[in-house]
């Protein structure tokens, strides 16, 4: 019996040969490494481009230029006026007394705009628009529920160094 099992061994030994068990599988195990290796670079490759893709843009400053709204007169308002800070936006100052003023940034491309209205009680108002640190446009309201609109086209200065750059909240 263990005769058989010995000649076997022993002419696998003698013929030069390695058991079965013991012979290296070489064109299996390259081919599991370069597909491995190609299923590595493959995911890195994923996981980089995600991080690119995926990572938020910083917010890019957008061209401002300096604005200022007035309202005098008599009697309470409310004003609505748009200003710049993190994005371009209405506001609303109810029951505002008079004289009023502020000075914001608008974003370029946009209307600077002020609009008043006047209480029940009525009274006299003005509105006034500078762009710049130059007038624009004056309008007037008088009257209970008395009504001004103050506006200018908004464009890019001529000198670079006129228009800012900001993204920050309203000065």
């Amino acid at each position: 019996m263990s005769t058989d099992t010995l000649s076997t061994d022993t002419a696998d030994a003698a013929s030069g040969a390695e058991p079965a068990e013991h012979r290296p599988e070489s064109s299996g195990t390259d081919r599991r490494t370069l597909v491995g290796a190609a299923v590595t670079v493959l995911l890195a490759a994923g996981v980089v481009t995600y991080g690119i893709l995926a990572t938020p843009d910083e917010p890019k400053p957008v061209p401002t230029a300096a604005v200022t709204y007035e309202v005098r007169g008599s009697g309470t308002v409310e004003i609505d006026f748009i200003a710049h800070g993190k994005q371009t936006k209405s506001l609303t100052v109810s029951g505002s007394e008079l004289p009023w003023r502020k000075d914001v940034k608008v974003a370029l491309g946009t209307e600077p705009t002020v609009r008043i209205v006047l209480d029940g009680k009525g009274g006299d108002a003005g509105c006034a628009v500078a762009v710049r640190g130059k007038h624009v446009q004056r309008s007037t309201a008088a009257g209970p529920y008395g009504r001004a609109t103050c506006s200018a086209p908004l464009r890019p200065a001529r000198n670079a160094s006129d228009s800012t750059s900001e993204s920050g909240e309203i000065p």
